[in-house]
């Protein structure tokens, strides 16, 4: 963010003025250019003696910094680096990026960011974003008010509950709306000076954190029930009154508190849950891609979702939805999927089963006169042998849920079985794209949450379709904000499906890869947005002026990472 946007105003594309200058200036991670201000610039904003002699370009900081990044041997070592750069050169950080997008994607998002959550308290150096704490409610208003943040159009907002598949990182949690909000620039082309990442600091219940001296966050446990939904409400509250036009992403709330929020807020101000609607819609892109190169229509295909939390749940109801416009009635639809929670398979009267969960549930008719290894509880490989299972997706977090006796099954009746174990970070997979090769004699179409390098199988080179998120946030909202949508439809999640697995090279080829390459995001992201916003002015939610069309618009509106000459305003 601009420390002062206000004294930063472009003028013309190739010009910016500010009022700022001297260390003031090099502070400003917006505006500061480091060596690449010129002799001319060093003169006008009193910078001789603070920056080196030496008068370099945006391509030799890269060189210099990709030398650096280089060097150091930990991914974590990585993303504390890129940190650092962020809060010193937005400039530089997301030219960097869109020069190194499939090498640094993985850095500066997941899996590394994981890790950067559980040692936040590590390496928080500088303020980026807002840290929203419990005792500072009545504060809240005074915060948001600050006139650096006149120019926010959209907001990533998390409680830190649920990190990933890494459970309660508290305030390091701030990482995961700091990392989304990075990439709505990077592969969005949305301004950073209108992203702001925010962190609701209600405590935690991780007692590691709790008794961690460094630990930067309120150290308290979490806070539930009334007291947690009446703070929830005084933020949107504020944030409404500050942004009327705000759109705002819910990211990493625990199980019931995700589909709660997004249903009560949906309809009141711009939002969507990315970890239920983003990962919905790129999910069920990538399904549709894969089952183009089965040949077998979505309709006939019958898919097991193991794990029916936040995000099980909006996979399952795209996916439905899909299934209808492809002709089939909703009942037809739902008996073509097998949503499993931590005891078994969703049927009626199972253990554990939560209200919101009750509609996937399969009735006890169903499943009579299967063959069961237990008694009791419908295992995975139960479904798998008796359903005759084609597709399946993990979002369970367990680790090594997808063994080799299910997966060699599944293979055993699909001559294509789709199997994506999505959950993050590459400890908490279902499984890893090896075994699976190996397990259905290379016969299986992958596609994993967290980036796998391809594997070699009989002789040649199979790639594993990385099926995150980033293919449909970053362009669904820079669709919403040219757009200048009001609300986030479930036609502009599908629309941003759609329009990826459009994108598929397995559409032309059968045996290529079901994704778009990760260094291809930044166009991936301008065909969803494209679609998303035409969505948007379809179902007339869109505030589009008559006399633009959305193309030129996003054309005008995409921020490039480049310098541009300053001029001081006196």
């Amino acid at each position: 963010m601009s420390a002062e946007p206000s004294a930063s105003q472009p003028i013309h594309p190739a010009a910016v003025r500010t009022r700022l200058s001297g260390y003031e200036l090099l502070l400003n991670p917006r505006l500061n250019k480091g060596t690449a201000f010129t002799e001319e610039e060093r003169d006008a904003f009193a910078l001789h003696g603070l920056l080196p002699p030496h008068v370099g370009t945006l391509e030799d900081q890269r060189e210099r910094r990709k030398r650096v990044l280089d060097s150091r041997p930990t991914a974590f070592g990585k993303y504390s680096n890129m940190r650092d750069l962020q809060d010193n050169n937005e400039t530089l950080f997301y030219s960097l990026i869109a020069h190194n997008v499939e090498e640094l994607l993985p850095i500066v998002y997941t899996p590394a960011v994981g890790e950067g959550c559980q040692r936040f308290s590590e390496i928080w150096r500088r303020p980026r974003g807002l840290f929203i704490s419990y005792p500072n409610q009545h504060r809240m208003q005074q915060m948001l008010a600050d006139p650096r943040y006149d120019d926010v159009r959209c907001i990533v907002v998390s409680d830190g509950e649920r990190i990933l598949g890494l459970g309660d990182q508290g305030a390091g949690g701030i990482g995961i709306p700091i990392g989304k909000m990075a990439l709505y620039t990077a592969l969005g082309g949305i301004p950073p000076e209108h992203c702001l990442p925010i962190l609701l600091d209600v405590g935690t219940d991780n007692q590691a954190l709790f008794n961690d001296p460094i630990y930067i966050g309120w150290q308290h446990h979490r806070i539930r029930g009334q007291q947690y939904d009446d703070f929830v409400e005084a933020f949107v509250s504020a944030v409404e009154r500050r942004w009327p036009h705000i759109l705002l992403q819910w990211e990493d709330f625990a199980g019931s508190n995700a589909s709660r929020l997004l249903d009560r807020y949906r309809h009141r101000l711009c939002s969507f849950n990315d970890d239920i609607q983003g990962t919905a819609a790129v999910t069920t892109a990538t399904l549709l891609a894969a089952i183009h190169a089965t040949g077998i229509p979505l309709q006939e295909q019958t898919i097991a979702m193991f794990g029916s939390g936040a995000a099980g749940i909006g996979i399952v109801n795209l996916l439905i939805a899909a299934m209808k416009e492809e002709g089939l009635s909703d009942e037809q639809a739902r008996c073509r999927i097998y949503a499993f929670n931590r005891y078994g398979l969703l049927v009626e009267g199972c253990k554990g089963m939560r209200p919101d969960q009750l509609p996937l549930a399969r009735k006890r008719t169903d499943v009579a006169g299967w063959k069961l290894a237990g008694a009791d509880d419908i295992s995975l490989l139960d479904v798998v042998r008796n359903a005759r299972v084609t597709a399946l997706v993990g979002v369970s977090a367990q680790a090594g849920a997808f063994t080799q006796e299910i997966v060699r099954a599944m293979a055993s009746h699909s001559p294509r079985p789709i199997i994506f174990p999505l959950s993050n970070p590459t400890s908490k997979s279902e499984a890893v794209p090896a075994d699976l090769l190996q397990w259905t004699e290379g016969r299986a179409l992958i596609g994993t949450g967290s980036p796998y390098a391809p594997v070699e199988f009989d002789g040649r080179m199979v790639h594993i379709a990385q099926v995150n998120n980033s293919y449909i946030f970053p362009g669904l909202a820079l669709g919403i904000l040219v757009s200048r949508a009001r609300r986030v439809t479930d036609g502009m999640i599908m629309a941003a499906a759609k329009a990826l697995a459009a994108l598929s090279p397995a559409r032309q080829d059968k045996c290529a890869a079901l994704l778009p390459p990760i260094a291809d995001s930044r166009k991936v992201s301008l065909v969803v947005a494209e679609a998303v916003g035409q969505q948007a002015i379809a179902e007339a939610v869109a505030e589009l002026p008559g006399e633009t069309t959305l193309s030129a618009q996003l054309r005008d509106y995409v921020w490039e990472p480049v310098y541009h000459p300053y001029e001081r305003v006196r």
